[in-house]
């Protein structure tokens, strides 16, 4: 059970990124006070994980509503992960991200930032929504399956810890202290990535 909460941990913090969040979240509320971005924190964490807790609960039955074979989900799931790997390694990722951020700052009529673009789809995005539909579907049992979604709510803490300290995060990461995280991340989800298609490919041929 430890292993495999430690896999979803890994996997979940990797492709929904606390410490990358964080950044972006900063600069979208730093004209704001410190009560507007501490409630922006909570909604967009609150809202996030009701998203994806919804998807982990509910996403099996959903494929199955519209005939797809979980096996077809893992490999599509694991290409998904990859490129988002590959995003990871090459910085396009925080580049997305940035200029997401800076779209909404233009726009004044984005004064509750916590749904969009923090709560869908910077945190739930369809990376992180594709992940823990995967990860619910290679548990076997409510047992595993609540180990996974322990992994999920300590992910999702550790996301609220981010933006709730995003400030103090980007003056002790810096900009280089971060690429080099994110680069490394990246190649740890290239390599899980690469095993949802393996898995998901034994599994069709089997």
């Amino acid at each position: 059970m430890i292993a495999l909460f430690l896999s979803a941990f890994v996997t979940l913090f990797v492709v929904i990124d606390p410490p990358g969040c964080a950044p972006i979240f900063a600069s979208l509320v730093k004209d704001s006070d410190a009560r507007h971005r501490r409630a922006m924190a909570i909604r967009s964490t609150g809202v996030a994980s009701a998203i994806l807790l919804v998807f982990a609960l509910l996403g099996e039955d959903l494929l199955r509503t519209l005939g797809i074979s979980l096996h077809a989900f893992r490999i599509a799931g694991g290409i998904m992960l990859f490129l988002i790997a590959l995003e990871m390694v090459f910085e396009k990722r925080t580049q997305r991200r940035e200029s997401r951020a800076a779209e909404v700052n233009n726009d004044p009529a984005h004064e509750d930032i916590s749904i969009f673009p923090m709560g869908i789809p910077m945190i739930a995005g369809p990376g992180s929504i594709a992940t823990v539909m995967l990860l619910m579907a290679r548990s076997h049992g409510l047992d595993e399956s609540l180990v996974v979604l322990a992994a999920l709510a300590a992910v999702m803490v550790l996301m609220l810890v981010s933006l709730l300290a995003a400030g103090a995060i980007m003056r002790v990461m810096g900009p280089k202290l971060e690429a080099m995280i994110t680069r490394v991340l990246g190649v740890l989800l290239a390599a899980l990535a690469t095993q949802f298609v393996i898995d998901g490919v034994k599994a069709s041929f089997a």
